[in-house]
């Protein structure tokens, strides 16, 4: 029995005829199609998702009656075409004798709809045979057989029947019959009650008056780009590409080769209506078409059953821009992140695309707890322009490669530039060539044969001294290099283009980043000098080895009403080695954010259980605790992974859907080996437990269709830099998240930064609670 149930205390609103329907009994329907069942309920007889009924209460006072959704009123005549439906339903799923009768049960307004099934003996196939005229199309038909769902002794289902009268169709038109419809294709059955079985004839008949069917062949393609007003007029150019393209552009902005590459339909081939929609699918996918038909075509009046074909495309704008921001608020600190991406969508006339991206984060002083109140204590900027093109520029002749999707070539330059106030500046600059191209519709390759990075960082003369009188070696070594390294990078990508599907899938992202070894062999062939370290040179500058790999993998399994699980497991580990003994500063790991674990804020967490009270009590610890913030919280070893239980709360919502989300973040990131300056901050299995994070949390997402906007609370639930039960921080401490307590004034006093004028402490206060606005889903 399959029982759907929606209370609500609004039926007060109601008139006194009417009632709203609560709840749906399914008696009497096998376990395998009772939820199939319920979708014959006429939809306006589904009990109302309660949020989306308050809503619309609450808004429709003032007229706005499209936000939420209106109180399902029972209706005797729906009741009656839902009970035909599912009736139907169970007739065309095999059991032909089904019966379903229906009742109605009211209480104080409220109305349960109770639908029950005598489905009676379930039928299957006897005998299977078939009739077809057209000797070829039965040779197409045996190569389908094996494959139909319906088949002697399989159970008589009129839906599969249907599946298999469309794959039969589909068959037809990838070999060149164009003019082939799904009425050549029929089904008789003869049913023989006593014995539950069905015998069934499957029939394709000829056209009217002829023998066979006929195949047809392409002939010439006409390409028109209209302007991006959609209008054809005024000049064009037009251009006679080659014996089958003929090519007229009236908005003046493409080169025959832009469209022609992605027209899979060739002179001389059968129709095929697979290639017909794979060329409709990679125009769009340029990115640079507003409306992209599928081919239209006209059959030559001669008798040659060839088929002129017709492409016309409505190009888009060129420029583009989009602002995309996050905000992060914990405990008084705040900060925000920033981009800006403007978008040439067709340079040099070949759907090159060229982005202009500009991001910048910034994380304030706690206005509190400051010297320098407002002022910012650290900021990330970048900027990129990339060029790609929609085919592979290699230096040989290279297929296409756009079966399963297109392929670009991407020549980018970088510039970031971090800075940290009162400790270093660190810049860096990026060249790279990068190919992506799709080895099915679910598994994408990048490769990054080379880039080109140089970094250089500029330490704060007081910070310098202050470092160097501590034995801070390693630091000013990690911030303060200048360094020049190349190498390659490889990503594989397994269902990202199931992203935003709700269905159950694995998603897997895996990277290799090599660096250093082009500029190892030349600096030993060249026998260039090794610096004061001891490390060799190339160019005059240092050069960095090494080998850094990152893993993603995600499992999505998907449930009714648009709700969805996640769980996302993300490694990573990166090892310098030969001409280095440290990461260059860029290539480390870091934990936090809105996108990794949430209840702490971007690089404010680990490594393992480092504690920033470590560094002691003195007025010099404080200095360096200052100083040091967001630099000594990184490490080699990254290990994070996320469970969020995804679901809908409302269908509408001010125009978008509004759903909901509880999370689980969990792990941190290590150094590779035993750290003086990070105690407890390494890699080792045996304390991986208690060198884990865990973050719980909720949040909104208001899916607008084309983006999504979201707000999520993060709560630290157990912090790895306590030690004991001290580390399940909202279990023992939690009567302190909206207030100063015993252990939020130690912590403040063990992790204090300095004293102002006035006596007061100053640094970063515990905070259990950590804020997240931003676009987009976080995975």
């Amino acid at each position: 029995m399959l029982i759907i149930s929606s209370g609500c205390s609004l039926t007060r609103k109601l008139k006194d005829d009417q009632a709203l329907v609560r709840k749906i009994t399914i008696k009497g329907v096998d376990d395998d199609y009772k939820d199939l069942a319920l979708n014959y309920v006429d939809k306006e007889q589904q009990p109302n998702n309660w949020l989306n009924l308050q809503f619309y209460y609450l808004f429709s006072k003032n007229g706005k009656k499209n936000i939420g959704e209106p109180p399902a009123i029972l209706d005797s005549s729906l009741v009656e075409y839902s009970r035909l439906q599912m009736e139907k339903f169970l007739q065309n799923k095999g059991y032909l004798k089904a019966k379903v009768k229906d009742s109605i049960h009211i209480k104080k307004k409220k109305a349960e709809l109770i639908f029950t099934a005598e489905q009676g003996p379930m039928f299957h196939v006897r005998n299977y045979k078939d009739s077809i005229g057209d000797s070829r199309v039965r040779s197409l038909y045996e190569g389908y057989k094996a494959k139909a769902h319906v088949k002697p002794g399989s159970r008589f289902d009129r839906d599969s029947l249907a599946y298999d009268r469309d794959e039969l169709y589909t068959v037809m038109k990838r070999n060149g019959y164009y003019d082939f419809y799904r009425q050549y294709i029929s089904y008789d059955y003869d049913s023989t009650y006593n014995n539950s079985v069905v015998d069934v004839k499957m029939i394709i008949d000829n056209p009217a008056g002829k023998k066979e069917h006929p195949i047809y062949k392409i002939n010439n393609t006409l390409i028109t780009i209209a302007r991006s007003t959609g209008r054809t007029t005024g000049q064009a150019d037009t251009l006679q590409v080659d014996t089958q393209f003929r090519f007229v552009d009236y908005s003046g902005r493409f080169k025959p080769r832009t469209v022609t590459d992605y027209v899979f339909q060739k002179k001389g081939e059968l129709y095929n209506i697979d290639r017909q929609q794979l060329t409709t699918a990679r125009l769009s996918e340029l990115n640079v078409f507003r409306n992209v038909p599928n081919p239209t075509y006209t059959k030559l009046a001669d008798s040659s059953n060839r088929l002129d074909t017709r492409i016309d495309i409505i190009p888009l704008k060129r420029m583009n821009d989009r602002i995309e921001g996050e905000f992060l608020f914990s405990s008084g600190r705040y900060g925000y992140n920033i981009g800006n991406t403007f978008t040439n969508r067709n340079m040099f006339k070949q759907a090159a695309i060229l982005q202009l991206k500009i991001n910048w984060s910034v994380l304030f002083d706690n206005g509190s707890n400051s010297a320098s109140r407002g002022s910012i204590e650290n900021q990330d900027f970048k900027v990129g322009l990339s060029l790609s093109y929609p085919r592979l520029i290699l230096p040989f002749r290279a297929p296409i490669l756009g079966k399963y999707g297109v392929p670009h070539t991407t020549f980018a330059s970088n510039y970031q530039l971090f800075y940290q106030k009162g400790l270093v500046k660190r810049q860096s600059f990026v060249n790279s060539i990068t190919y992506d191209f799709f080895e099915t519709p679910d598994k994408r390759h990048t490769i990054t044969p080379l880039f080109i990075e140089f970094s250089r960082g500029t330490i704060d003369p007081t910070a310098y001294r202050l470092l160097l009188s501590q034995n801070r070696f390693s630091y000013i070594y990690l911030i303060g290099r200048t360094i020049l390294t190349s190498g390659s990078q490889y990503t594989y990508q397994l269902n990202a283009n199931k992203l935003n599907w709700l269905t159950d899938f694995l998603y897997f992202r895996g990277s290799l980043d090599v660096g250093g070894n082009a500029f190892s062999l030349l600096s030993h062939v060249f026998n260039t000098k090794p610096d004061s370290t001891g490390r060799r040179t190339l160019f005059g500058y240092n050069y960095a080895q090494y080998a850094k790999t990152e893993v993603d993998l995600r499992l999505y399994r998907s449930f009714s009403h648009e709700r969805q699980f996640i769980f996302r497991i993300n490694p990573g580990v990166g090892i310098p080695y030969g001409n280095s003994d440290e990461l260059i500063f860029e290539k480390n790991f870091y934990a936090g954010g809105a996108n990794d674990i949430r209840a702490w804020l971007p690089r404010t967490l680990g490594p393992g259980q480092f504690n920033r009270a470590s560094y002691g009590s003195n007025a010099i610890a404080d200095t360096l605790r200052s100083q040091l913030r967001y630099i000594d919280q990184v490490g080699e070893v990254k290990i994070v992974g996320n469970a969020e239980y995804r679901y809908l709360l409302a269908n509408n919502f001010f125009g978008s859907k509004l759903k909901g989300a509880f999370f689980m973040d969990f792990g941190n990131v290590w150094r590779l080996k035993k750290q003086e300056e990070s105690p407890n901050g390494e890699f080792r299995l045996g304390n991986l437990w208690n060198s884990t994070a865990i973050g719980i949390g909720t949040g909104l997402r208001f899916d607008l269709q084309f983006f999504v906007f979201r707000f999520d609370i993060g709560l630290k639930f157990k912090d790895p830099q306590f030690s004991g039960s001290d580390q399940w921080v909202l279990l023992k401490h939690g009567d302190e998240l909206f207030r100063t307590g015993d252990f939020k004034r130690a912590y403040k006093e063990a992790n204090k930064t300095g004293v102002d004028t006035d006596g007061n402490i100053l640094g970063d206060g515990y905070s259990f609670m950590q804020l997240n606005f931003g676009v987009g889903l976080p995975f």
